[in-house]
């Protein structure tokens, strides 16, 4: 398993930036004790056969990592969201993209922690790749969050997302989205 939720939706929105994609759109929301996300992305896709076969965590590609045996992100998608009373979804059509998404009850016992958001955000931006990225975060509560947040705008703003500097400002700039007004 993940440590981290936030280090699940990080492994899968790698997936979707690996893909061949040129447009990932990630949601992630907060709100009633659950968190919950969704990944769709136009990489390569996949065909049913290859969709059932992607549960199996022992499945892969081997194009990705040629010498890797097992392929483990949706299989622990899967794992977590069973285990904790929650839920996920996965689709795909080959040659047109991927949706990915699942919802954990916080609050129960065995759900892992939600983890860093904003450093979640920075890394899915950050990935190398030409690829357009929308993030939609909305949380609900005492510390209310409602953003959204284009990768060319930042990078056209910061010069580039791959400098210390540049990639140093992103991290403030995103916890600073995170912050009650």
């Amino acid at each position: 398993m993940h440590y981290t939720l936030a280090d699940m939706i990080g492994d899968l929105a790698q997936n979707a930036a690996e893909s061949g994609a040129s447009v990932i759109d990630v949601t992630v929301d907060e709100s009633g004790g659950t968190l919950s996300f969704e990944i769709r992305d136009n990489g390569k896709g996949m065909d049913s056969q290859t969709l059932e076969r992607a549960k199996d965590p022992f499945y892969t590609d081997g194009v990705k990592h040629p010498s890797r045996k097992v392929g483990l992100g949706i299989p622990f998608l899967i794992q977590t969201a069973t285990e904790t009373g929650g839920s996920w979804t996965l689709s795909s059509i080959k040659g047109q993209g991927t949706v990915v998404g699942g919802v954990f009850n916080t609050s129960n016992i065995d759900t892992p922690p939600v983890g860093d958001i904003p450093g979640l955000f920075r890394q899915m931006l950050s990935q190398t790749g030409s690829f357009e990225m929308t993030i939609t975060r909305k949380r609900t509560g005492p510390n209310p969050a409602d953003y959204r947040i284009v990768r060319s705008e930042l990078a056209d703003a910061l010069g580039d997302l791959e400098t210390v500097d540049s990639l140093s400002l992103l991290g403030h700039y995103l916890a600073g989205l995170e912050e009650p007004e």
